[in-house]
């Protein structure tokens, strides 16, 4: 597992629309990295330097965390689905490959749906798909690992160097959290606590607007909807739910990961996207 890439100061992105800091890097068709809620670009330091080597990627910070600022107004999917939209315009990237993981997820989930955004698409362990208590376990379990994780952030680098801290602090979204880079894990802390629009996006899914799908056979692009069979924040029983949504996606099961495949099953997560988008 590499370590992360020591954050690049902020870039404007456009005269118009929300700044979006980003990264570009590497080489062949470009490929789009969205992370999940209280994260970063940073979030994809395991598999980068593999799909770099065969991808120019695209990897940004939503508004409202890592170093993009916060969208004026409401803060929701939809909302970041428009400004992600722009962002891509901007940039004449659409069309371009996406990878989501949890929130960027339900994220590149939203874009598919809506058509002519993205091209082929790989959605990991997509957030909004729970139905009835899911609902409030999601809310109130994230809600209490963030509220620790701020609390803890002045001993938080020697809780993340630590595999019994690691395994603690991660227990909800890696199967085998011990192992992870404590480089990784403490960059990853540092953003949920920083992230001044997560508590405004965790409340938009966990309560907010159901996902919609798109009808069997109106699949523009390939889809690819990855589930880790250890997912203890979107539960496994949800992706029949989210294929059922999207009834053209092909589902992949990662049987030894958590929540984030990237992390616990770097290579088969790499090998998927590259078939995927290929």
């Amino acid at each position: 597992m590499t370590s992360p890439t020591p954050t690049i100061p902020p870039t404007a992105q456009g005269r118009s629309g929300p700044l979006f800091h980003h990264i570009r890097r590497g080489q062949g068709k470009p490929l789009l990295l969205i992370h999940g809620l209280g994260s970063s670009w940073q979030t994809w330091a395991p598999i980068l330097a593999g799909l770099e080597a065969q991808r120019e990627v695209v990897a940004v910070d939503l508004p409202g965390f890592g170093h993009t600022p916060p969208l004026p107004g409401k803060v929701s999917i939809a909302t970041l689905a428009d400004a992600l939209t722009d962002f891509l315009t901007r940039e004449n990237l659409l069309g371009i490959d996406a990878v989501g993981t949890s929130m960027g997820a339900r994220l590149v989930l939203e874009l598919a749906r809506r058509g002519g955004v993205l091209g082929a698409v790989v959605s990991l362990d997509p957030g909004g798909f729970w139905r009835g208590w899911e609902r409030g376990f999601f809310y109130t379990t994230v809600a209490a690992s963030i509220r620790l994780i701020r609390a803890l952030q002045p001993v938080m680098p020697a809780l993340t160097a630590s595999p019994v801290g690691r395994s603690a602090l991660f227990a909800q979204f890696s199967s085998h959290p011990w192992a992870l880079a404590p480089e990784l894990t403490l960059t990853e802390m540092r953003s949920f606590a920083a992230s001044p629009s997560t508590d405004e996006l965790l409340r938009d899914l966990a309560f907010g607007e159901a996902q919609q799908g798109i009808p069997r056979g109106q699949s523009e692009r390939p889809l690819v909807i990855g589930w880790g069979r250890w997912d203890r924040v979107c539960l496994p029983a949800q992706a029949s739910r989210a294929q059922e949504l999207f009834p053209d996606a092909r589902l992949h099961w990662f049987d030894h990961s958590g929540h984030f495949p990237h992390w616990d099953m770097p290579a088969q997560t790499l090998q998927l996207i590259l078939d995927a988008t290929a």
